[in-house]
């Protein structure tokens, strides 16, 4: 809710009046007479006047949070498209590792969405879905492999808040399908493949993890595939400070077989990189 100041003059005209000259009944005694008039009462009167018509000034108008809205675009055989959401475009002429940023726009339960072709302005597919106010989300375009041309649209919601002090925190998708399921390995600086431990395992093609937290240092990302350990990608060193909260999306590389892996990363809330 969101509170409207009232004027003084509108709280002075509330009190105005509460027990005006010669409204005193008649049949009342000496005794509830002098009551009424006595410097007491009257301030009485008067703090309930106030508190009444100050509660007049309280919730006379709403206020709804808006959302935050991102567009991730994994798929291999969409054209370049443009997003649009609740008829505002907030990504245009986007292509496979898209990951966009946030636009504020109205919450709804029924927010209209919109993938159409950059070229041509053809619709490549369209739905509804649910923007929560105050929240943060992400439109993820994919295939649905049902068909040369078949798309889906997945909405996810992220998180908003730094990771917890001297924590990271990351979330995978993996949208992979020649490479399978997958295992991520965090491996902190000094340390080797063989003594590291997966925060992900089995992580199946069109998955998508929570937020994995595990303790801020210097770290490699690399992902295999699940049960091996010949590294499908290995990114460059991480120097994590704590708070960073990253998406993670993992495709398949389309010109080289060495790394047959690509991942795209993206902030979604505390410090950037």
């Amino acid at each position: 809710m969101k509170t409207i100041p009232c004027s003084r003059a509108w709280i002075g005209s509330t009190l105005t009046g509460l027990i005006p000259a010669g409204a005193i009944p008649a049949g009342w005694t000496r005794g509830a007479r002098r009551l009424a008039k006595s410097p007491l009462v009257a301030a009485s009167a008067a703090s309930l006047a106030v508190a009444v018509a100050l509660s007049g000034c309280e919730n006379v108008a709403t206020y709804t949070q808006p959302s935050l809205v991102r567009a991730i675009d994994a798929s291999y055989i969409a054209p370049a498209a443009n997003v649009t959401v609740e008829g505002e475009l907030i990504a245009g002429n986007i292509g496979q590792g898209y990951i966009g940023s946030y636009a504020t726009l109205p919450a709804s339960n029924a927010a209209p969405i919109d993938i159409t072709a950059s070229t041509g302005g053809a619709t490549l597919v369209s739905t509804t879905g649910t923007l929560l106010a105050g929240h943060q989300h992400s439109i993820l375009l994919t295939d649905n492999g049902a068909a040369p041309t078949g798309y889906e649209v997945t909405i996810l919601e992220d998180q908003d808040v730094a990771a917890a002090q001297g924590h990271s925190a990351f979330r995978f998708l993996n949208q992979a399908p020649k490479t399978g399921a997958v295992d991520v390995y965090m491996i902190p600086s000094g340390t080797t493949m063989a003594n590291a431990i997966p925060i992900v395992t089995d992580l199946a093609v069109g998955g998508t993890t929570g937020y994995i937290s595990f303790n801020s240092q210097t770290v490699t990302m690399v992902i295999t595939p699940t049960g091996l350990t010949t590294p499908s990608y290995t990114s460059t060193s991480m120097a994590l400070i704590g708070g960073e909260v990253r998406t993670v999306l993992i495709v398949d590389t389309q010109l080289t077989s060495n790394p047959p892996v690509e991942a795209f990363i993206a902030d979604d809330a505390g410090p950037s990189d």
